[in-house]
């Protein structure tokens, strides 16, 4: 790793105005951070710590849910207002990484993290995402954990957050500060597709910190599950996952969050999965037909082509739960 000046700061102020320079960023917990410095991913020539902020607090408002940017993983999945309030939200904190990775991991760092496609991790290797115009050697390699829908001739990457996915079906909004002033940000649009420049992957500016992020209330949030289907228990990023949040009324469905994980570029919302379902009973040829309607457009390659089967056998598998569909 090379050498790299530190800063603790102590005051978002402060912080905004050090991560503002070129070459410096924040750091939380650093989980994912400082392995990509160490394994030469990134460089960075300064780190901002700004773990002492105050932004780690969990609260109630107006029946939704602020969450701190440095709330950490473990203990937003154990708090008893999203364990009731948002069951898919707590199931897909418990879901990601360790016990020891979630005790140190924070929220804003969380939606952050980089992808985990070996050839971005592999700093002899070329990659569009870590340098610009070197080409993307995942397209005709080996692509088992890369995206069928979302990506492009530059780059087909997942995004590798499981909260990312559960956030995008419960309609979050990420707060920001920075140089500019505060703004929000629909978590749907916060992540970026690929394009022609997969190296920018959200949508924020030179110095902005992500402070906290609303998850607002809704009735579709407490009927809400997360699946993860991945190569092991533990310790693992999703192969494919789902998150659903729905409203049953009359048996028929009335509204419907659908979002996905280990398919996409991003974090990947399926609004045609949703228009199959919205309006119908809740069955297995609805079902059925969002499935067709979620891969219609995949462009699966060589290694990766049993994602296309696989995710709509995982949305299956959720929604017959909701629906007690046997």
């Amino acid at each position: 790793m090379r050498a790299f000046g530190y800063t603790a700061a102590t005051s978002e102020a402060a912080a905004i105005a050090l991560a503002a320079q070129p070459g410096t960023t924040y750091l939380a917990g650093g989980t994912d951070l400082l392995n990509l410095m160490r394994d030469g991913a990134e460089q960075h020539g300064h780190l901002v710590d700004i773990n002492h902020l105050g932004l780690a607090g969990v609260t109630a408002d107006n029946g939704g849910l602020r969450i701190g940017a440095l709330a950490r993983m473990s203990q937003v999945a154990a708090d008893p207002r999203v364990r009731r309030g948002c069951p898919v939200l707590s199931q897909a904190l418990l879901a990601s990484a360790s016990p020891q990775v979630r005790n140190m991991a924070s929220i804003g760092g969380n939606l952050l993290q980089r992808t985990r496609c070996g050839y971005f991790r592999d700093p002899g290797s070329a990659c569009n995402k870590r340098d610009p115009g070197s080409g993307c050697p995942a397209i005709e390699g080996q692509n088992r954990i890369h995206a069928i829908v979302g990506g492009s001739g530059h780059c087909i990457a997942t995004h590798p957050s499981d909260l990312a996915v559960a956030l995008v079906a419960l309609d979050a909004v990420v707060q920001l500060a920075g140089p500019g002033g505060p703004r929000a940000v629909p978590i749907a649009d916060f992540h970026l597709l690929p394009g022609d420049t997969p190296d920018v992957e959200n949508v924020l500016r030179p110095g902005e910190l992500i402070v906290r992020v609303d998850v607002p209330s809704s009735p579709l949030a407490e009927h809400s599950r997360y699946l993860k289907l991945r190569d092991r228990a533990t310790f693992e990023f999703a192969v494919v996952s789902v998150a659903t949040a729905l409203r049953v009324r009359r048996r028929r469905v009335e509204d419907v969050r659908l979002a996905f994980g280990g398919i996409g570029t991003k974090p990947w919302r399926s609004r045609a999965a949703e228009d199959a379902l919205r309006g119908r009973p809740l069955t297995a040829d609805s079902i059925a037909d969002a499935g067709r309607a979620l891969v219609r457009d995949a462009v699966p390659r060589h290694d990766n082509a049993f994602k296309v089967e696989l995710v709509q056998r995982a949305l299956t598998g959720v929604l017959s739960e909701h629906g007690g569909i046997r």
